[in-house]
């Protein structure tokens, strides 16, 4: 029922960290693209059909322009040049309300859009396994849930719009040229080859600012862990390791920023050239051609400022490249989360409900596949190395089981396995012979509840924090449970259980968001619970008085207790004892301390230290 934090699930017993979430290939963000528009292939049509009208009327008069030289050269009166000049007033006022009609339409589609890519991707997000988003690290989801879908808005709002509608005036520019004389054509698209910058610069683009976005993730994800692990950071002196790592992380962002900064300055001064290059080359070779008697002076004029016109919308398009490539790239990160593997599905109606209460163990391994690994001592594992190797266990019901070991054993991984977070590399994890990847999520936890050290307090009310265990209950449901806790501070807030939590409400301290979650344990009310030092972060006295409630509540339920201090094994059934990832003893308290094995040697050294201090 607690929500944990990235970090220090990934400083216990060989919890992974450092995953990043998959990125999609070119051919998967062409085809995720090419569906947004079939959703919305209507508007996508009108839009290109408006387009391809305001280019054409845009096409008129340059020509008829050319027509008024030619028509004043051969002694046309003033009332033909009237006519015609009135005619390029209407083209150019048709072409206005064209382009700003399609303009709008173009915008409407982007919003309908990025409505649909946010969507989806609160989706995909919801749908990640708790496991996966952890390996992953926080900074990476929520750079790609706001820096990555801000760039996608952003282009499909109004780089979008922009570039098509330039890129259609463009194709209809070129193809007005050749059709008013062949040579002159072919003169301005030879000239043109100065955009093959733009080739070279694509080819490297999508790459760089793919290096880009991996940098900026990094960085978020590394400050966010420092700032989650702020006191642990604090206490054992590490400011200036992570100040190091922050260093290289931004190092790291500096360098790829460089890079895509080295290809735009490739880039712009080239294609400067290239908006010149045409129109004088036309006006030379139609001047010769001219004096030839070869072609008129209007078409040549006409050409001229085709090619003229043309840089508008060639500007447009290269203003945004980079934004295309940076939103590119950022689309497909955002697109790449279709690729994480999700929660498991629902099981269908007819899937055989646990038969008892009993869970069995069997055969067990676990390695975690991807990114490295990192043990209960912060030291890196090799992805792929078993944590757990053959654990054979059955714990019934009832029962108060204590799962110790030294540090790195895989007494957390056990747990996780157990409450169906993660599941095993082989073997198999079963409630009342059921195996949990096949139950449902929501069987599953009125089944089997993990309570960690960490802790999470959602926006809301305390109502809205606990009734998420719980949506039914009601408010004395809400008080019990807070008082069988230990919670007796939210007697004393401003409006009791409507008061507002965080920024700009009542901010719980460290072991008033663990009670909040206790609470929430509480109202969902398991057959098992599994306890990995839930209480470690309550001052003692707190502690012992919500062990001691706890203990009530707990009556006659399944209780493992993951045991980094050794009085809660003392207190339980059965120990089992994890060395290297192998369940090596079994067995209550006293038998094992009288075996002389590695409990008892766990067991009189903290003894020793306890009495000791």
């Amino acid at each position: 029922m607690t929500a944990t934090t990235t970090r220090p699930a990934r400083e216990r017993d060989g919890l992974p960290g450092g995953a990043a979430l998959p990125v999609a290939d070119r051919a998967t963000t062409r085809r995720a693209a090419l569906r947004l528009i079939r959703l919305d292939g209507r508007a996508f049509a009108l839009m290109l059909a408006l387009n391809a009208l305001a280019a054409g009327a845009g096409l008129a008069g340059p020509w008829l322009l050319g027509r008024i030289v030619d028509t004043v050269r051969e002694g046309g009166g003033v009332s033909a040049v009237d006519r015609l000049a009135l005619v390029i007033l209407v083209c150019a006022l048709a072409q206005l309300l064209l382009a700003r009609y399609a303009r709008y339409v173009g915008h409407r589609f982007g919003e309908r859009t990025v409505a649909r890519v946010r969507e989806q991707f609160v989706d995909r997000a919801l749908a990640l396994p708790a496991a996966t988003v952890e390996r992953a690290g926080s900074g990476d989801l929520t750079a790609r849930g706001t820096t990555d879908v801000t760039s996608v808005a952003r282009t499909l709002r109004d780089a979008g719009p922009e570039v098509f509608n330039a890129s259609v005036q463009s194709l209809f520019l070129l193809g007005a040229v050749v059709v008013l004389d062949p040579r002159l054509g072919a003169c301005g698209l030879g000239l043109l080859s100065g955009l093959l910058a733009v080739r070279w610069y694509l080819r490297r683009a999508h790459r760089a600012y793919l290096a880009e976005g991996a940098a900026t993730s990094a960085l978020a994800e590394l400050l966010a862990a420092t700032a989650a692990g702020a006191r642990t950071v604090e206490a054992l002196g590490l400011q200036e390791r992570r100040r190091a790592a922050g260093e290289q992380a931004i190092e790291r962002c500096r360098r790829t920023r460089v890079r895509t900064l080295f290809l735009r300055s490739v880039l712009l001064p080239a294609v400067e050239v290239s908006y010149v290059l045409p129109v004088v080359g036309v006006l030379l070779v139609g001047g010769v051609l001219h004096g030839r008697g070869g072609i008129s002076l209007g078409v040549v004029v006409a050409a001229a400022l085709y090619l003229r016109q043309l840089s508008e919308p060639l500007a447009t398009i290269l203003l945004w490249v980079e934004q295309l490539q940076s939103s590119g790239a950022a689309f497909a990160r955002v697109e790449g989360l279709g690729r994480a593997p999700r929660a498991p599905e629902s099981a269908p109606a007819a899937a055989v409900p646990p038969a008892d209460d009993r869970i069995d163990v069997t055969a067990v391994r676990h390695a975690y596949g991807t990114g490295p690994g990192v043990d209960g001592e912060g030291l890196s594992a090799s992805p792929g190395r078993d944590v757990l190797h053959d654990v054979s266990l059955t714990i019934r019901p009832g029962e108060r089981l204590a799962l110790v070991g030294p540090s790195g054993a895989g007494k957390s991984t056990l747990g996780r396995l157990l409450a169906g977070i993660e599941a095993p590399s082989g073997g198999s994890v079963t409630v009342g012979r059921v195996p949990i990847a096949e139950l449902d999520p929501e069987v599953l936890r009125r089944q089997v509840v993990l309570v960690t050290q960490e802790h999470h307090v959602f926006l809301g009310t305390v109502r809205d924090n606990l009734r998420i265990a719980a949506p039914g209950a009601d408010d004395a449901a809400l008080c019990a449970a807070l008082a069988a806790v230990g919670a007796d501070w939210f007697t004393e807030l401003p409006a009791g259980l409507d008061t507002e939590l965080g920024p700009g409400g009542h901010r719980p301290d460290g072991s008033q968001a663990q009670q909040l979650a206790l609470a929430r344990v509480v109202l969902a009310d398991p057959h098992t619970v599994i306890l990995d030092e839930a209480t470690a972060l309550l001052d003692p006295r707190t502690a012992r008085h919500a062990e001691r409630a706890l203990a009530a509540v707990l009556e006659g339920r399944t209780v493992i207790a993951i045991a980094h201090r050794l009085h809660t094994a003392h207190d339980a059934d059965r120990v089992a004892v994890l060395e290297g990832g192998r369940l090596t003893e079994l067995g209550t308290h006293d038998d094992l301390v009288a075996a002389g094995g590695a409990y008892a040697a766990l067991w009189h050294s903290w003894h020793g230290r306890t009495a000791a201090g």
